[in-house]
């Protein structure tokens, strides 16, 4: 799962299945210990495990499964969230809070507000998506 790739470099790569509930959470919880582990500053980490938890939410609620890949540097954690479709339909909706289309099984769980992307954009020092409509979704987080 970790693995040094270069000096001063920790990579932590993360495999999402659909509708895991059960183990749903647990690659930011992994992250965000590693964090507290390296000494990271607290405001810095408090983001990071909201953006990754809101992005290992909709692979789990929206996708058909992916990865979530944390590059951490010293100062500074990049984020890539690659899924598997079946892509965003309206982008702009999709960033908008309080858009969501969850399902109403989802719903009752308590997930699925529309909270997800708006949040890690608003964690996020730098935030771009792309989405292809039967092909999937990438999230690149940059997060200093």
């Amino acid at each position: 799962m970790a693995k040094i790739e270069q000096k001063n470099t920790l990579l932590m790569t993360f495999a999402i299945e659909q509708r895991n509930f059960k183990e749903a959470g647990e690659a930011s919880s992994k992250l965000k210990n590693r964090l507290i582990q390296l000494g990271f500053p607290g405001t810095l980490i408090r983001r990071v495990a909201i953006a990754t938890y809101e992005a290992e939410m909709n692979l789990v609620i929206h996708s058909k499964g992916g990865t979530i890949e944390a590059e951490i540097k010293p100062g500074v954690v990049k984020i890539l969230v690659v899924d598997v479709g079946p892509g965003i339909i309206d982008l702009n909706k999709a960033m908008k809070t309080g858009f969501s289309t969850a399902p109403e099984h989802v719903r009752e769980m308590g997930f699925g507000a529309g909270m997800g992307l708006p949040n890690m954009r608003s964690c996020a020092s730098e935030f771009a998506i792309t989405s292809e409509l039967g092909t999937g979704t990438t999230i690149k987080m940059v997060i200093s």
